[in-house]
């Protein structure tokens, strides 16, 4: 069932979802969000409207009264009819560049898959110029034209290396098998001369780095948990019993990191139902305070229509310690319960979703890349789980369509 009020937060976080999709239909993305498409193409055409507006009254240095001297606005029919035409001409106009833009900025993303390197946006540059004019993709991609000439007339010295790199490549491959894949570039680079090759390490380092050829090294695990001494005494009402006899029942958080490019994170916490496994609420914030919790809990009650009766569980984190969190579930009706401190089995269903959440959306990457992109790529997945994913806890249903078939189950033998 769909949610009935929805925040701010998750009307921009859908349209920017359907900007930022290449080939998005209205229909796809409402589907995977679990609302209705002409309610996503309202929000996505207001947003439009709202950034054309803007654009124009920059261009024009925002509207002003009329100077003293200047006539008034003409009472002519036909003179007021010739400057709309010219409006709506000039805002086709501004449209018609920006889709451009956009269209360019779409195709431009698989180049910056690996980072946003001034060696991709040539390429790009290159393999598109034959579809629009080099000025426009250079602007756009904000590089230098006589910069990217020059990258061109050095074509046949990079090929050149790049055979020579990948000759390297094949030799790296083989030493790095051998040591059972735990050798970094300093110990590649160390057998590589001791087999009396002449090569920097850094070279190394890029050819590794190139053709997906890392040694073993440990994540620095980022501590989510952190309890308060000065908590009052939860007890454990779940006792590792994660299934529910019925929805709205018995609901589970926790929170999680996202790493970001450059060692920074970001961090989610989410409200799962535990009858469907259903995601009721979920929040990302570049903190963990208390807020983080309390938004992904407010947000629930949007979801199911109220949580009066239910019953919360979380780990011993201070943040659903806390006196405000506390506080929040008592106006909400909720009993709060907690697992053992340090038992992460004790949390055992939300510490699994998580995990699926990084290895679906990460698929071997080390980060996200920038807030933004964390952002819609862990909205979209969290959207999608609910609609789309299908869950072994349901039968290999979605939470939301598992719900639809027990309500119908259940209006059957009623009648």
């Amino acid at each position: 069932m769909a949610m009935k009020d929805y925040s701010d937060e998750f009307k921009a976080d859908a349209v920017a979802l359907y900007e930022s999709t290449p080939r998005a239909t209205y229909k796809d993305i409402a589907a995977d969000l679990g609302i209705n498409r002409a309610t996503l193409r309202e929000w996505v055409l207001r947003y439009r409207d709202r950034r054309a507006v803007a654009l124009t009254d920059a261009r024009q240095g925002g509207t002003a009264p009329a100077r003293a001297g200047q006539s008034p606005a003409s009472t002519d029919p036909d003179e007021r009819i010739r400057r709309l035409e010219a409006r709506v001409a000039e805002l086709e106009a501004i449209e018609q560049k920006l889709a451009t833009e956009r269209d360019i900025l779409r195709k431009a993303a698989k180049y910056f898959a690996g980072g946003d390197e001034l060696v991709s946006r040539f390429q790009f540059v290159h393999d598109h110029r034959d579809t629009y004019e080099v000025k426009r993709l250079c602007e756009i991609l904000d590089v230098n034209r006589s910069s990217y000439y020059k990258w061109l007339a050095g074509a046949d010295a990079r090929a050149a290396r790049r055979r020579e790199d990948r000759v390297l490549a094949e030799r790296i491959r083989r030493i790095h098998t051998d040591s059972g894949g735990a050798y970094g570039s300093p110990r590649v680079t160390a057998e590589l001369r001791e087999t009396g090759a002449r090569v920097n390490h850094k070279r190394v380092a890029r050819v590794m780095r190139t053709h997906g050829i890392a040694g073993i090294r440990l994540r620095r695990r980022v501590r989510t948990t952190v309890p308060d001494p000065a908590a009052t005494v939860v007890p454990d009402l779940f006792q590792r019993d994660f299934n529910a006899p019925e929805q709205g029942r018995k609901y589970m958080g926790d929170i999680t990191y996202l790493p970001l490019a450059g060692g920074d994170f970001l961090y989610l916490a989410t409200v799962l139902d535990c009858f469907s496994r259903r995601v009721v609420g979920w929040s990302i914030a570049d903190h963990m305070r208390t807020d983080l919790v309390a938004d992904a809990l407010r947000m629930a009650p949007a979801t199911r229509g109220g949580l009066d009766g239910a019953v919360f569980h979380s780990d011993h984190g201070a943040q659903y310690g806390s006196r405000a969190f506390t506080e929040l579930c008592s106006a909400l009706g909720v009993t709060r319960s907690m697992g053992a401190v340090g038992s992460s089995a004790d949390n055992a269903a939300c510490e699994s979703f998580h995990a699926s959440l990084k290895r679906e959306t990460l698929q071997g990457a080390r980060d996200f890349g920038d807030p933004a992109g964390c952002r819609r790529t862990v909205f979209a997945w969290l959207t999608r789980y609910n609609t789309r994913r299908r869950h072994s806890a349901n039968g290999h249903l979605s939470p939301n369509e598992y719900e639809r078939r027990q309500h119908t189950a259940k209006l059957t033998l009623a009648a």
